[in-house]
């Protein structure tokens, strides 16, 4: 059997994740036929199905599935390879960290100020993204270390906690649910997120970040054909055009402070973000928000080593003593 090529596995992992090869196709800037073919040469290769194919559904086989989650592991490695390469043969050597900008429990400043005592460290360059990029960077590469919101794709990374807080729903001040002093998550029903699920679920590993939920109009229900892609056909669940970005924090603000919107922040985020037209409420039952240090699991970088004992040991410096009240929010 011959090796498959990383070209290849590019072709398989873009229909894997589309379900569709005409927007797989458009993915990848190919057309269609010549990527139908090739999937099949990768299935004669091989000598199993990868996919099921009606003429309105594509799905993955038990081998398809197996093959995804290796195949997005290999093609992670080789970017990695390369991009860690550059990075060494670099005249300045740094430390990348991946964060989103305030998403840091407040402890960044405390921590960069630690690891510049640590032997072995470096300058640090900032990799700023969206929410729910930061695993990924440090996986392929872009990345040495990073600092995120949990839940994460934790597939090749070594990490370790940092702090836990509560998340709080952010609403317009004069909404009904400010004048409660807390709120349940059934107190956000009929409200959705953006990938239309309900909000009264909260935020759960589908979602890296600060979710904004957008109410319903009364007496309105899901259409079961609302999201049917008619070519390879599968349900999407696809935002509003209404929807809008969660790491745009000044447009989420603006729609919150106009009553058309609420998301669910972390309680050091809203420290930084007082607004008189917003209040921020505790949420009794949500999750709290937890917060760690990511790095790649093979990573031998004494500098990497560095940063992680630095944020550890602030991020134990600024836990509570148990016992001690927490200030309220």
């Amino acid at each position: 059997m011959n090796e498959l090529e990383t070209r290849q596995l590019r072709y398989f992992v873009a229909v894997a994740e589309e379900l569709n090869f005409g927007r797989a196709a458009e993915r990848l800037g190919m057309a269609q036929p010549p990527l139908s073919r090739a999937i099949r040469e990768i299935e004669r290769q091989l000598g199993v199905r990868l996919f099921q194919r009606t003429t309105r559904q594509v799905t993955l086989t038990r081998a398809g599935e197996v093959l995804l989650g290796d195949a997005r592991t290999a093609l992670d490695a080789v970017s990695a390879a390369g991009r860690r390469a550059r990075h060494a043969g670099e005249p300045t050597q740094k430390l990348r960290l991946a964060l989103k900008a305030d998403v840091d429990g407040g402890l960044l400043p405390a921590i960069l100020r630690e690891y510049a005592r640590e032997e072995g460290a470096l300058p640090v360059a900032l990799v700023l993204g969206r929410y729910g990029e930061q695993a990924q960077a440090v996986r392929d590469g872009r990345a040495d270390a990073a600092v995120l919101l949990g839940p994460f794709d934790e597939r090749g990374l070594d990490s370790e906690q940092l702090v836990t807080e509560p998340y709080l729903i952010a609403v317009a001040a004069d909404a009904p649910l400010a004048a409660r002093t807390s709120v349940r998550l059934a107190d956000l029903a009929g409200w959705e997120l953006p990938d239309g699920s309900p909000a009264d679920q909260g935020l759960d590993a589908a979602h890296g970040g600060p979710g904004v939920a957008r109410a319903r109009p009364s007496g309105q229900g899901r259409d079961p054909d609302q999201g049917r892609d008619p070519d390879q056909g599968r349900d999407r669940d696809q935002p509003s055009a209404a929807a809008q970005d969660s790491s745009d924090l000044p447009q989420i603000f603006k729609l919150i402070e106009l009553g058309s919107a609420v998301c669910f922040f972390p309680a050091s985020l809203t420290r930084r973000y007082p607004r008189p037209e917003i209040a921020y409420r505790p949420v009794e039952d949500h999750a709290p928000a937890t917060l760690s240090v990511v790095w790649p699991e093979c990573s031998r970088r004494p500098a990497v080593a560095a940063f992680v004992r630095a944020a550890t040991k602030v991020a134990e410096a600024a836990r509570p003593e148990p016992g001690t009240p927490r200030a309220a929010t």
